[in-house]
């Protein structure tokens, strides 16, 4: 089953390629739905390299979701900026997550895609996903609101 989210964020889309790069921005968008915690010997690094990085998951902070496998690369797109997390986990098989970005009049149109398979499960791990991506581009717009001023800074 397919999610697919768009969003306006007001914003050039050279600053918002530099945060999508990081794990920081990550932890912001999530958060509090779902925090990710990494493996204490394979920390997320600053900016995303073209890796697999295993993470705990948790819903709400607290209830354990298990480990999933993020799969990070950037693929080629004819305009705009493209990363992938083309993850799984024991629970779901398939979890092609695509974000891409591009110029829109004074600001980004921001996308996620995101393709999940996770058998008889699918139907309530997409809806799940439905409002989890709906969460996280709040929390951009949010940040770019606040001129990508991260709380705790």
């Amino acid at each position: 089953m397919i999610v697919d989210v768009s969003t306006f964020l007001s914003a050039d889309p050279g600053g918002v390629e530099s945060h999508l790069k990081t794990s920081r921005l990550l932890m912001y968008v999530a958060a509090p739905l779902i925090r990710f915690t990494p493996g204490a010997d394979h920390p997320l690094p600053e900016i995303w390299e073209e890796s697999t990085y295993w993470v705990s998951m948790h819903l709400l902070g607290f209830i354990p979701l298990g480990k999933q496998a993020v799969v990070i690369s950037y693929p080629a797109i004819k305009t705009g900026f493209s990363i992938r997390d083309n993850g799984y986990s024991k629970l779901i098989r398939k979890w092609d997550h695509r974000i891409t970005i591009e110029s829109s009049g004074s600001g980004t149109l921001y996308r996620d895609h995101v393709i999940v398979d996770a058998g008889v499960l699918t139907v309530f791990v997409w809806a799940f996903a439905q409002l989890f991506y709906r969460h996280r581009q709040r929390r951009w717009r949010r940040l770019v609101a606040n001129g990508f001023s991260y709380p705790g800074s």
